[in-house]
């Protein structure tokens, strides 16, 4: 038996059937077949929150927009290191800081998934990671607001050149399984349905990325303005004494903000791709807070 086995994975046929099985293994892990359940979701977002830690995390993955960061908030107490050890393959090419709550703010946890962050860029990965999670202290217990900090922190990183200022790319699973697909099917029907099957997939893949590039662009400019507003607010609410106009001007600005802010969520349900009008209206309160300041 064994020698019909051996004879048979000698065979061309056998010799195929065995590469399709390796590409198909390969197309399954490094799709995320095996991930966990955070490396599950930061594999095409960037915010992953456990249950009953508080965070929006549809507003969250807004304000983080399309920077090469992922931020990851777990339980009071849960391993921090562990999870980013998690995430390494999911979360390649970004930087990832990890968060839990704690009674005087946030245990943290920075890991560069960076490219050259083990060799070339170790000293830049080393600040990265150093600096990323600071200042998000005091909003222990507003996990969205520390994330805007965290957003903050890393465009600061972005503008002293320690980590890449272009944005996050996620190559889609999709055509990885269809090119599994295709080679266990071209056993089946030949090389010429592998073949067309392959170039179709491409094809599609091109277009689906096209799209979502067009798509995205305005609302990452967007997300960039938002941030911003949101941490001169946060600088004003603890800013020294004001006078009474100086607070009414000062919530007037942030009543605005709020109100942005569900009409961005309205035009995100809307499925719009024109964030344009938005973006001036964040430049413009923008302004107003910082006549303020």
């Amino acid at each position: 038996m064994r020698a019909a086995v051996r004879r048979w994975i000698a065979t061309p046929f056998g010799l195929a059937v065995l590469a399709c099985l390796v590409l198909a293994g390969w197309a399954a892990w490094s799709g995320g077949a095996l991930d966990g359940p955070i490396a599950r979701q930061v594999r095409t977002q960037s915010v992953y929150a456990d249950p009953g830690t508080g965070l929006d995390v549809a507003a969250a993955e807004r304000v983080i927009g399309n920077r090469r960061l992922v931020v990851i908030l777990l339980r009071p107490g849960a391993d921090l290191r562990d999870a980013c050890h998690a995430v390494q393959h999911a979360a390649a090419g970004t930087l990832v800081l990890v968060i839990s709550r704690k009674t005087d703010g946030y245990d943290r946890y920075g890991c560069s998934q960076l490219p050259g962050s083990g060799d070339e860029h170790f000293g830049d990965a080393l600040v990265a990671e150093t600096v990323i999670g600071e200042g998000i202290a005091p909003f222990a217990d507003r996990p969205l607001d520390a994330v805007k900090v965290i957003a903050v922190n890393y465009d600061k990183l972005a503008k002293a050149d320690v980590v890449p200022t272009d944005s996050r790319t996620i190559s889609p699973s999709l055509p990885r399984y269809l090119v599994a697909a295709a080679a266990l099917g071209s056993v089946l029907a030949g090389s010429a349905v592998l073949y067309f099957g392959a170039r179709r997939a491409g094809r599609l893949a091109a277009i689906r990325r096209e799209r979502r590039d067009r798509a995205t662009d305005d609302r990452t400019v967007l997300s960039a303005a938002m941030a911003a507003v949101a941490q001169q607010i946060v600088d004003l609410d603890g800013a020294p004494k004001q006078t009474k106009a100086a607070r009414k001007r000062f919530r007037a600005a942030a009543s605005n903000y709020s109100e942005l802010l569900e009409d961005i969520a309205a035009a995100d349900r809307r499925g719009a791709e024109d964030f344009t009008r938005l973006t001036e209206r964040a430049e413009r309160i923008g302004e107003r807070l910082r006549t303020l300041a």
